[in-house]
């Protein structure tokens, strides 16, 4: 265990403008689907996450040559089925959920078995999501009935195009089943439900024969494999999860106002700031454009004074903001009501760690009151006139990084003494510019 960060003193307010480490969602798709272009792709403001790099390492074992620069970092990709197999090949995802299961939908052809592992919270993590899917394009498995890490993967001569029904809500299903339709002759059907859609817009800027009907609740997904497609650059945007932190900050400090420039703001990502936007925070979107099919903007939030309590509806999109519940719960603490949310505890405690259960733990140790729904939701009493003034202290959270940078944000805003243990060894893994930004604005953190 790490010594611990060590915060005691709140900030005092803050008017900055700042930039955000690239999105860790693209920064992971770049890589990969640039490896399956054929020639030289480049992407800037690429993010130098553990994550990321992790998604560099196992392509290069797959013979793929990439190049990291300061400024840049360049794949040398060789096109659909490119990769250049060994045996005993074992690939390690780290702690990457998003590169675990989408790496898998690209390994759909290699003619020996390739071993995936990944560190000991992503080997808890459940994979037959995945399995499930690529099996029906004449994958296998092995071991046949295992769902963690580690498994094997061997690839088929023979694949065939799949229908599949995907109601999860999850888009790292949908991408592994995506890369593995490129790899399949004719054409893949997939019902998706709503979620991320990085790599469709990706897939459709790139000219890759897909083909999109947007439902109510439901995407209807169409894709021709086996067609090579060329190389590309691409700015990669601000990260909007990254980014919630610090709105979280300026929502939650006194007499502060940031500007966060250039963040991506897909529809499928941006629950955060519509929640916080009905319970009245201060946030506004500025300078608009789309960039090669995705939403940008400027993000700027100003200090918030009596927010109030929300009863999330059934029907909002959860998949847009399930790693910045943590925060959401956070901010309700401090609204003036009760606040309610259903439907997302089962996946947020899919996550690196069972964080919904682990919201509970940080609620009723700050002295907020709150009553589980089933186990999917959660009842939040509000407190806008709670004081921390006690000892805090976070362990044993399994390094999960939003954990982490959630108690030191909640610090900084509203004070007490933390101790957080094991914090900058799991930031790392998606945010490594988060402490010095944190620094930038003032905060005090030992």
């Amino acid at each position: 265990m790490q010594k611990p960060l060590i915060i005691n003193n709140v900030i005092k307010k803050f008017n900055k403008k700042i930039n955000i480490d690239g999105d860790k969602s693209l920064s992971i798709r770049f890589v990969l689907i640039a490896s399956q272009a054929v020639g030289k792709s480049k992407a800037f403001n690429l993010l130098r996450s553990t994550d990321v790099v992790s998604s560099i390492n196992v392509l290069r074992k797959l013979g793929i040559k990439i190049l990291l620069k300061k400024n840049y970092c360049e794949v040398l990709g060789n096109g659909i089925n490119g990769f250049f197999y060994k045996k005993n090949l074992t690939l390690d995802a780290g702690n990457s959920g998003t590169l675990g299961r989408c790496i898998l939908g690209s390994l759909v052809r290699s003619p020996y078995k390739i071993k995936l592992i990944g560190d000991s919270s992503l080997s808890k993590r459940d994979f037959s999501r995945v399995v499930k899917p690529l099996r029906e394009f004449g994958v296998n498995f092995y071991p046949k009935e295992k769902k963690t890490l580690p498994i094997y993967i061997k690839g088929t001569n023979f694949i065939r195009p799949i229908n599949f029904k995907e109601d999860i809500g999850s888009a790292q299903i949908k991408t592994s089943i995506c890369l593995a339709a490129l790899n399949s002759p004719g054409e893949s059907f997939l019902v998706s439900k709503r979620c991320r859609d990085h790599t469709e817009i990706l897939f459709k800027y790139l000219k890759i024969p897909i083909k999109i009907k947007k439902k109510k609740k439901y995407d209807l997904i169409k894709i021709k494999g086996l067609k090579n497609f060329k190389s590309f650059n691409y700015n990669i945007p601000a990260d909007p999860s990254s980014s919630a932190f610090f709105i979280m900050l300026t929502v939650l400090s006194k007499n502060s106002s940031i500007l966060i420039k250039n963040c991506l703001v897909n529809e499928n990502r941006i629950g955060f700031y519509k929640i916080l936007k009905l319970m009245g925070a201060k946030i506004f979107f500025k300078n608009k454009k789309i960039y090669k099919g995705e939403k940008i903007a400027d993000i700027y939030c100003k200090s918030s004074k009596n927010l109030k309590s929300i009863n999330l509806s059934k029907n909002f999109n959860i998949s847009s903001c399930i790693d910045e519940f943590i925060s959401i719960f956070i901010i309700a603490s401090f609204s003036n009501g009760i606040s309610t949310f259903k439907g997302m505890g089962i996946e947020m405690n899919k996550k690196e760690s069972p964080r919904m259960d682990w919201s509970f733990k940080i609620l009723k140790m700050i002295g907020i009151k709150t009553k589980k729904i089933g186990n999917h939701g959660i009842k939040i009493y509000g407190n806008p006139n709670l004081k921390l003034n006690k000892k805090y202290i976070l362990k044993n959270y399994l390094k999960d990084h939003r954990l982490a940078m959630n108690a030191i944000v909640l610090a900084l805003a509203r004070g007490g003494n933390w101790k957080i243990y094991d914090a900058k060894k799991s930031i790392i893994t998606s945010f490594p510019s988060f402490l010095k930004i944190a620094k930038l604005l003032g905060g005090k953190i030992n």
